[in-house]
């Protein structure tokens, strides 16, 4: 279990804390340390096992977002998109496994992302890059489970607080304006922050207004495959590479004894010399892996976000105290991704591919990873996708307290969060350069950044071969190649949970015993649209269009990468707008010749096999009710503390999906179940400075939304079977132990170690079985009038599988130097390290009896750990923090012949510096990603082939804060 608090900035006003000395004088603690003194005596007074932190005045989280700053905690670490934090993982246990809320609200953020960091969330998982940290004065990490907070988690719930008026001490206001420089894209963007708040009346009203404001521009460079495979793969009927002359294996149809299919196509196989005879076999091994699409990229992102809060304190009697809040959160971001390809290695037979390229030359590791490469018949590919996505999350919450009497209090709370992504532009168009001659993959030098070289192609010149290959108006396709390509996919997902609950609170012994009590109503509602071109090439060019105006070309890559000499730095690519007007692709119509074709741009969604799948939708109702005593007493003169209770908790789901039969048949499944958590918290006080903690608790997770989706593929004629989602699964379900102890040894001074074991019950996999329809969770009325639900269907889906133990512990230090002479006293230190193990058995395939692998459980990093040095001294403060966490897996198995797909480890290292210049202003200045942390993503256990490795730059961040 944590027990560590994470690093924060310190607070700028209203945060005192009066120390008794011999001449009785205040002593007013400011920066630094009074931030960690207020978030330390959060922790240490909670009965539950939890991590604080706090910052009360606006942006003084010393991160980019609340993902950055969640970081800081134990047990916490987090996934990037961008070089921006955007999911977290708690103690192995990935996001759909946490749940968040925000001033007591359950709340699910999401938006899009690159391919590689999950696209579009359309699971459980929080995106908090949705939301600055400037919004929230309070983030706590609830460990451990107690029967008065909600269900939903089996890693951690995280409770983010915004501003409240009576928080603060009458009239407060202060503006904060930065600069941010990334070094990689050499642009500087905007940043800002304020707050305003006052009370009335004699304090019984107030009122509260804040916001932020910010602008990122950063590219994404570096290298990527897109997965690998073996020497066999991309076959239809043939497979593997093109021989040379005189060797039959694996030849095309329409090969001749001089080409690797039909003459017309100009693809000659090599002569059969003893060289080329020993590249093509050693090539050929089912043993020895080549990347699918070994490319260059540079991403650019730009993004805008806008956050606002408000909040409204009303206190109409000492009894009474209502507070509205409110939360408004606005993420618009465009991201341009551009790579220059080889395409035809991941290409089948029927695009003319893979069959129809030659090895001149192969080299592979002992592990079976390809070193270098040269070949002929290479496809060649400028791909160039853009996107445009926006997050809209709204949050209004009413609470009520009031105090029925002095041993009674009542409390009222309601909200809506709303998240709508919307992605209404992703367009990806497409230049290519058939069967160029002499490629060149070489990753001798580094496999992380090999060098390409592109033969008889130069990609930079705009007159070159790079251009747009079309169908003629009236055909449908180019024999044994495929067009190049305009796709227009638009998509998005809306989250909406309302929540209800009521609570009560009867002081039955004062300052000993509280019997706690309450229900709670939530109903959360997903729904997910996909909308595509049914056929994605294109036309020729029209008439009168000069091809050269349809492209441009992009410059300066390979910054910071450490690229092998002789790397190209420039590339040819589509241009998207002149493209968009020359072809009139954003119509909606049939453009020209046959519906269906190549120039049809209308967009389909149910009826299109491609975009079925992202169109369902969710509906989950849960009802619960609580009980809790909540204790204080002495055993044998030592302080007890705690709390026992149980939760019960009713899900009513109703999952509405499409099947392909008919061209996309709506179908709707519900599952109902029900569960009984009960839950202790146990703190005792050995000495005043030494706490033992205890926690057990049954917990549960509600299964991943992407795998509820009813819908798939249904045969009842032949063979029965079903591909597919589950709508009857079973929630996650796992028993958890927490032990703890905690020294307070000093001021501001901590020293913690924690244990923790969660047995987990059940986990979810996609396997193979034969099953009884009438046990699928499918409705009845799918099936032909003469079924009964009897017949056995062999179903490939989702499915409640035994889970295994999630063990670790967590070694947290906090150790200001005040016992140091002089300005010594002013430096402290944060650490923190979490070990983590946990094994699960995972399937190798969807196939009945499928064999199974063990490997570490999903998202979970075996180590991570987090270092701080500060400095404060009232005047001048500053940190350096550092952050990592070991290599973790994301996909069992990945495909491609491969066994698994993961991250590589990573360490980051940020600073962070202030300068009071005055009581009310500071000047600031912060450097993030100090280390260009790559996002290096593998596949396969044994060779650790790249798939992604792609760098952010660093950021510089300069400006001031005032306080008024």
């Amino acid at each position: 279990m944590a027990l560590a608090v994470a690093f924060v900035a310190a607070p700028a006003w209203a945060q005192t804390a009066p120390a008794a000395s011999q001449q009785l004088e205040t002593v007013t603690v400011t920066g630094i340390r009074a931030s960690l003194e207020s978030a330390l005596n959060a922790k240490r007074q909670d009965k539950g096992i939890v991590d604080v932190i706090k910052a009360e005045d606006m942006g003084k989280f010393p991160d980019t977002n609340l993902a950055e700053s969640l970081q800081r905690i134990p047990g916490v670490v987090i996934d990037r998109d961008a070089g921006e934090g955007r999911n977290i993982t708690v103690r192995g246990l990935g996001g759909d496994f946490a749940r968040t809320r925000i001033n007591g609200i359950e709340a699910l953020a999401t938006t899009g992302g690159t391919d590689s960091s999950g696209g579009a969330n359309r699971t459980r998982a929080f995106d908090f890059n949705v939301f600055a940290a400037d919004l929230f004065n309070s983030l706590t990490v609830r460990k451990s489970s107690s029967a008065d907070v909600d269900e939903g988690s089996l890693g951690a719930t995280i409770d983010l607080q915004t501003a409240r008026p009576f928080d603060l001490k009458n009239f407060a206001a202060a503006v904060s304006l930065k600069s941010t420089y990334n070094d990689l894209s050499g642009k500087a963007t905007p940043k800002a922050a304020f707050l305003i708040s006052n009370t009335f009346a004699d304090k019984k009203v107030g009122v509260l207004l804040s916001g932020a404001y910010s602008e990122r521009k950063v590219y994404e460079e570096g290298f990527s495959t897109v997965r690998w495979d073996n020497g066999p793969s991309s076959g239809n009927t043939f497979s593997g590479w093109c021989p040379p002359q005189g060797v039959t294996a694996n030849l095309p149809t329409g090969s001749t004894a001089t080409t690797c299919g039909p003459a017309a196509q100009g693809v000659p196989r090599l002569p059969n010399t003893p060289e080329n005879l020993a590249a093509y076999n050693e090539a050929s091994k089912a043993t020895n892996f080549h990347p699918r699409l070994p490319r260059y990229g540079r991403l650019t992102h730009d993004q805008k976000r806008l956050g606002m809060t408000g909040s409204v304190q009303v206190r109409p009697a000492d009894s009474m105290l209502i507070t509205f809040d409110m939360l408004y959160s606005k993420l618009d971001a465009t991201r341009q991704e551009d790579f220059l390809e080889a395409i035809s290695f991941s290409r089948a037979l029927s695009a003319g591919g893979k069959q129809q390229t030659s090895v001149l030359e192969a080299q592979f590791a002992p592990s079976g990873q390809m070193l270098y490469g040269k070949f002929n018949g290479v496809d060649v590919r400028a791909e160039s996708r853009f996107d445009k996505l926006s997050t809209t999350f709204t949050q209004p919450t009413l609470t009520i307290e009031q105090d029925v009497t002095d041993t009674l209090k009542l409390t009222v709370r309601g909200g809506r969060a709303t998240s709508r992504f919307n992605n209404p532009i992703q367009t990806t168009t497409t230049l290519d350069a058939p069967n160029v001659n002499g490629y060149v993959f070489d990753a001798r030098g580094d496999d992380r950044a090999p060098l390409l070289g592109y033969g008889n192609l130069n990609p930079a010149d705009p007159n070159g071969g790079l251009k747009i290959y079309g169908v003629p108006v009236g055909a449908t396709s180019i024999a044994n190649f495929t067009p190049s390509e305009i796709r227009i996919r638009p998509n998005g997902v809306t989250n909406r949970q309302d929540v209800a609950t009521a609570d009560v609170a009867w002081e039955i012994i004062p300052d000993a015993l509280t019997l706690k009590g309450g229900v709670s109503y939530k109903q959360f509602k997903f729904t997910s649209f996909d909308i595509r071109r049914t056929v994605e090439t294109m036309n020729t060019l029209p008439a009168g269009v000069d091809a050269a105006s349809l492209t441009t070309t992009l410059t300066g890559f390979g910054k910071g990468q450490n690229l092998p000499g002789g790397s190209i730095t420039s590339w040819v690519i589509p241009n998207l707008d002149a493209i968009a007007k020359a072809y009139d692709i954003y119509c909606n119509c049939l453009k020209t010749g046959p519906a269906g074709g190549p120039g049809d741009f209308s967009l389909t969604s149910i009826t299109n096999g491609s975009a079925r799948g992202g169109n369902r939708a969710i509906s989950e109702t849960d009802t619960g009710t609580w009980l809790m005593a909540d204790f204080e007493t002495r055993l044998g003169g030592m302080a007890v503390r705690g709390n026992l209770g149980t939760r019960y908790v009713k899900t009513s789901i109703v999952a509405s999906g499409y099947l392909a039969t008919g061209g996309g048949s709506p179908v709707t499944a519900s599952r109902d179940y029900g569960d009984w958590l009960p839950s202790a918290n146990v703190s005792l006080n050995l000495t005043k400075d030494i706490i033992l903690r205890a926690a057990a608790a049954k917990v549960m997770s509600r299964p991943p939304l992407q795998n509820l989706n009813p819908g798939g593929t249904l045969s009842t004629t032949g063979s029965l079977t079903y591909t597919g989602g589950n709508p009857a699964l079973d929630p996650f379900r796992a028993t958890t132990f927490d032990l703890s102890g905690e020294w307070y040894h000093s001021k501001n001074g901590f020293i913690g170690l924690g244990l923790f074991q969660k047995d987990i019950k059940s986990y979810v996999l996609t396997v193979g079985r034969n099953v009884a329809y009438k046990d699928t969770g499918l409705p009845m009325s799918l099936l032909p009038s003469n079924f009964t639900g009897d017949e056995i269907f062999l179903v490939s889906a989702p499915v409640n599988s035994p889970g295994g133990k999630l063990t670790g512990f967590e070694i947290n230090v906090q150790q200001p130097f005040s016992f140091l002479p002089g300005w010594g006293k002013n430096f402290g230190v944060l650490a923190n390290y979490t070990q983590v193990k946990s094994k699960m058995d995972y399937v190798i395939s969807a196939a009945v009896g499928a064999a199974t692998v063990t490997e570490d459980l999903v998202n979970l990093s075996p180590r991570s750990w987090n270092l701080s040095f500060y400095y404060d001294d009232g005047i001048f403060s500053g940190r350096v923090s550092t952050s990592a966490r070991s290599a973790f897996l994301q996909t069992i198995p990945a495909g491609n012949n491969q066994d698994v797909a993961g991250k590589n480890k990573t360490f980051n290292v940020d600073l962070s510096m202030g300068y009071q210049l005055n009581k009310q202003l500071q000047l600031t200045f912060e450097a993030t990603n100090l280390t260009n942390q790559a996002n290096d993503q593998f596949i396969s256990r044994a060779m650790n082939n790249v798939v992604v490795n792609n760098y952010t730059g660093r950021e510089f961040i300069i400006g001031g804060r005032y306080k008024f």
